[in-house]
Formats: C-alpha cells, structure tokens, sequence
C-alpha cells in the first residue's frame, strides 16, 4: 500500500519541472557569453554546406533571447499559481474539478426558472410535457443510455425500461428511488441449499417450466421440490417479490440470459448487479423530470394536466 501513498512521485514531478526551467536558463546564460571563433575573412563560424552555405557567427537576434527568457518567467509563475509541481496546488488553489463544480452549479443555478415549473407538475403530467421530455431525454442519454442502451431497451445484466418487467416496482415513486439511492442486487450462491449437482440441473429445468420456456419435463418435475431453497426469495409461485428485488420466473423477461446452462451457473454462484446512485450526481429537479421520461418508456397513455 506505501506504493500508492509514497510522495516520490510528486518529489520527481516537482524535480524534473524545476531543473528543467533552471537548465533552460543556464543554457541561455552559458550561450549569450560564450562565443565560438569566427573566422577570420567572413565573419563566419568556418562551416560550410552545399558548397556555399556559410554558417554566420551572429548573437541570437534580441527578440528571440526575450522570448525564451518570457517563456521561462511564464513556466516559473505558472507552476507557483497553478498545480504542475507535483501534489502542490497552486497559490490560487485552481483544480479542474473545482472548475466543473462551479460550472455546473452556475448552469444549474442559470436552469432553476426551468425546472421550477417542471417541479410544480406529476411525473405523469411532465411525460406528456413535450420540453420536459426534451430534457429527459438530455438527461437519459448522459447518464442512463451508456447501461440501458439509447433506446431504454437494456442489455444482457441491464434492464429493459420499455416493458412493464420491474424487479422493485415501476410506479415514479420506486423509479425516484432506484433513481436517487441506486440498486444493488444480489443473489447468493444457491448449491448447497438446492443440493446435489443433479437436484441443481432439476431446479434449472423447473425454473425454466415456469415460464413455459423449453424444458426436460421430468428433470422439471424433480426439480419442483427442490425450488422451495428458492421460494423465499422468488416466491413459492415463482413470481418474484419486488419489495426484495427479486425477478419473477414466470414471465419470459431473462435478465442475465436463459436455458439450463445459465440456470445453473446462477444457482451454483449467484449474481450481484449494481445500479448507481444518481444522488450527488444530478440535482433534485433533474431527477424529477429524468424520472417521468423514465416512466414514460412504459406507460404511453395520455394523462391529463
């Protein structure tokens, strides 16, 4: 770990910077008072190319000597005001993340008129709201389309917001919650509750009964005691528990991917999925709209304002 905390790092930065300035400037001293011969005919430093280019023995002109020495002056103020000097942040205290926050509290604090008139409105009346969409959907590709795909339709690990398959619920409230705290979910390994390696590829059969998917039929039939591990989670139907997260086997909707090899993995090592916290991130009233484009995904009827 003394690895990643050692200030060597910083010392070497810092070190490289400034003997790179001095070096510079002894550079430009040392040449401006040594003078190498010329030659004495033409003037020149006696280097000759092509045959007639003559090298000529002149000082560097003035207002080139003064621009390096301006450069130099400009490295030195810059690293005493700026962070450039390894973890050393500068005498104005300036940081580009000090920079973003400020950048985004002053758009926000610009939007605030905005968003008090989507405040003052339901999510269900801000989805049929054509500027709350607008920024909805700003707001979906920024932060939410990267996990659930430009369309809301999700990915293998990644939920489709399209249909009405919710693991905690899809009323704005839960979509508010899972929007504003984040999800984690988690299934534990299952195996040693279900049983044997052949108990484990029976239940997999039954899971996959419930939804009417393809099947071993008898395998499934083994199985369906051997599910009772599972129906404290899943329920004894199968049908999921949204107040736990856990997904309903009895629609078509596979999260992670379907048939008996899945199954099975899933049983013998379990899952954990992680949805993030939006809090911090986005602000109240940025969440509020995001929440009604989110909704409005899966519930396209037209409600009144």
């Amino acid at each position: 770990m003394s690895d990643f905390t050692s200030s060597f790092w910083s010392i070497f930065v810092s070190a490289i910077s400034i003997l790179g300035v001095v070096y510079c400037a002894l550079l430009l001293w040392f040449s401006s008072k040594v003078k190498v011969a010329s030659h004495p005919v033409d003037g020149t430093t006696g280097h000759v190319w092509d045959e007639d280019l003559r090298e000529m023995n002149n000082p560097l002109p003035r207002w080139w000597l003064w621009l390096f020495i301006i450069t130099m002056v400009f490295a030195v103020v810059y690293g005493v005001a700026y962070p450039g000097l390894g973890s050393f942040a500068g005498m104005l205290g300036w940081s580009s993340t000090g920079q973003y926050e400020a950048e985004v509290a002053k758009a926000n604090k610009d939007l605030e008129p905005l968003y008090a008139a989507f405040n003052a409105q339901t999510p269900e009346q801000l989805s049929q709201d054509p500027k709350a969409m607008a920024v909805g959907e700003r707001l979906f590709m920024n932060n939410c389309a990267q996990c659930h795909g430009s369309d809301a339709r999700g990915s293998k690990g990644f939920p489709n917001l399209t249909d009405k398959d919710w693991l905690h619920g899809g009323s704005t409230d839960k979509i508010k919650e899972t929007l504003v705290k984040g999800r984690i979910g988690q299934m534990p390994p299952m195996a040693a509750a279900v049983g044997s390696p052949d108990d484990i590829r029976n239940v997999s059969h039954y899971v996959l009964s419930l939804s009417g998917s393809p099947h071993d039929s008898v395998r499934a039939a083994l199985g369906k005691s051997k599910f009772a591990a599972c129906a404290a989670c899943h329920g004894a139907d199968g049908a999921g528990i949204q107040a736990m997260g856990a997904a309903n086997l009895t629609d078509k909707v596979w999260l992670h991917g379907w048939g008996e090899e899945t199954i099975t993995a899933m049983i013998n090592n379990g899952k954990v999925n992680q949805m993030p916290a939006q809090e911090g991130r986005l602000t109240a009233s940025q969440i509020h709209v995001l929440t009604a484009y989110v909704w409005g995904f899966s519930n396209k009827t037209t409600v009144s304002k």
